[in-house]
């Protein structure tokens, strides 16, 4: 049987569209135009949400300010809560990457609201002389200002559940340092043998490294708080009524519970999108520490007989098809990839605030793009380092000490008392013939007693050391 369809229009021609989508003619255009990345924006609720939020609120101020009428008014705010609610996320099918400045993206919004809003008055879907897309549902707005305030919005939200996510794995490394204070073992510098240190102030550090990154998150979410709605074509304001912009802002902020505040200069907020940059910086840069703490987790556990082998990663799974018994570091390794993708995003994300001319940077939904995947991958990655990995992770408590007495680098602590060139010598001698450095400096030259080495090398000494001669 043929699927029943019903017959839309718009300037281009007529389309058959099918009876039971809400969706619409210009939306089904976008659906034959874009076969980019095969993801839907439904894969992204938050972005659906927020385009009814901005629906509402503009349906509210247009209300308020007389240009819509109120009964329209009310039906498109009862089918922007259903919409909002998640109950049409699959009627949202248009391409994440789309020419147009997300035009298509703004229209598949228009539809959808129109004929839930239809349904809701007891029309058929379709009927557009009773709730139109545009002149009822985007009344008062453009593309250029719906689309990037719906954006702005869902980053926020977005990023909210990333932080939460980021901070409970900096809370974990915090645990694993507490549980690693008193395990001592060697820090090391450019791969090789440093000073000693505890454990637990190596994964303290981890921790302080990645809380740096939530202050950076909250600056961003300032930065994209501000929005443009009200500035509709390109900032002047054409076709919305004198004080709607302020109205809708308001709205907004009450629907949404987020501090937003209207941009100052609307024309240049139009085509600006330096937040964008930022918070794609802000990605990258919590990206790249990230991977380079993974980097730190692989080299530690590395081994384990061959290897450094201070801690244990969890064992997952079977680490190779040929060699038996091995197991792999997969969790670090994925994360690291992970951040691979992230930093590619955020060269894509500067290529496209480039390319704005003039008054509107058209190229706004692959910085969409680039940002959704970058968050979500990010918070994956987060979550997935802290189960899988760091709340897993055992110290080898004796074998860390044993390097930390075996090494050369203890004869630092000499520095002090014996002085540089002594200390050097001691050293290069212990490098060339394998002995301690206990044994070369104690027992063979006498160059301190056995109870200074003592007071020297005690354990807290080690880790917080005190100068003394």
């Amino acid at each position: 049987m043929p699927t029943p369809t019903r017959l839309e229009h718009d300037f281009l021609g007529e389309l058959s569209i099918p009876n039971d989508a809400y969706y619409g003619i210009q939306t089904l255009r976008a659906l034959e135009n874009f076969h980019i990345t095969g993801i839907p924006i439904k894969v992204e609720p938050l972005f659906v949400q927020a385009l009814a939020f901005v629906k509402k609120g503009a349906a509210l101020a247009n209300k308020e300010l007389g240009v819509l009428d109120p009964t329209i008014a009310d039906y498109i705010m009862q089918a922007c809560d259903r919409v909002a609610s998640g109950e049409f996320d699959n009627q949202f099918l248009t391409d994440m990457i789309q020419g147009g400045a997300g035009t298509s993206v703004n229209m598949n919004a228009n539809e959808v609201i129109a004929n839930v809003a239809l349904e809701l008055m007891g029309h058929q879907k379709g009927e557009y002389q009773f709730c139109h897309p545009n002149n009822h549902v985007n009344c008062s707005q453009s593309t250029n200002d719906a689309y990037p305030t719906a954006f702005r919005i869902a980053l926020n939200n977005k990023l909210a559940g990333y932080r939460d996510t980021l901070s409970q794995l900096a809370d974990a490394f915090f645990a694993k340092g507490e549980e690693f204070q008193n395990v001592l073992k060697m820090g090391r510098t450019q791969l090789q043998d440093a000073v000693p240190m505890s454990m637990g102030d190596e994964f303290n550090a981890f921790a302080t490294n990645l809380r740096e990154e939530l202050l950076r998150i909250d600056d961003s979410r300032r930065l994209i708080a501000e929005i443009n709605m009200g500035a509709t074509a390109i900032g002047t304001g054409i076709n919305a009524p004198s004080g709607y912009a302020g109205l809708v802002t308001k709205h907004l902020r009450t629907i949404t519970g987020l501090d937003l505040s209207l941009a100052g200069d609307l024309i240049e907020a139009t085509y600006d999108t330096g937040a964008y940059v930022q918070l794609s910086g802000v990605l990258k840069r919590t990206a790249v520490k990230l991977s380079k703490i993974c980097n730190d987790l692989r080299l530690l556990s590395s081994g384990p007989r061959c290897g450094i082998n201070e801690i244990n990663l969890p064992a997952l799974q079977p680490g190779s098809s040929i060699m038996p018994g091995k197991v792999n570091p997969v969790i670090p390794e994925v994360v690291n990839q992970t951040a691979f993708y992230v930093i590619g995003a955020d060269l894509t994300v500067t290529m496209a605030a480039e390319a704005g001319q003039l008054q509107l940077n058209v190229m706004e939904p692959v910085i969409s793009f680039a940002l959704f995947t970058s968050i979500s991958y990010m918070t994956n990655a987060c979550r997935t380092l802290r189960e899988k990995c760091v709340l897993g992770i055992t110290a080898n408590v004796a074998h860390a000490a044993n390097m930390v007495y075996n090494s050369i680098g203890i004869v630092t602590q000499l520095n002090p008392v014996l002085g540089y060139e002594t200390s050097a010598s001691i050293a290069k001698e212990a490098l060339a013939t394998g002995k301690s450095v206990h044994d070369i400096a104690v027992t063979e030259r006498q160059l301190l007693t056995q109870e200074k080495w003592d007071e020297i090398f005690t354990f807290e000494n080690l880790i917080r050391p005190v100068f003394m001669q």
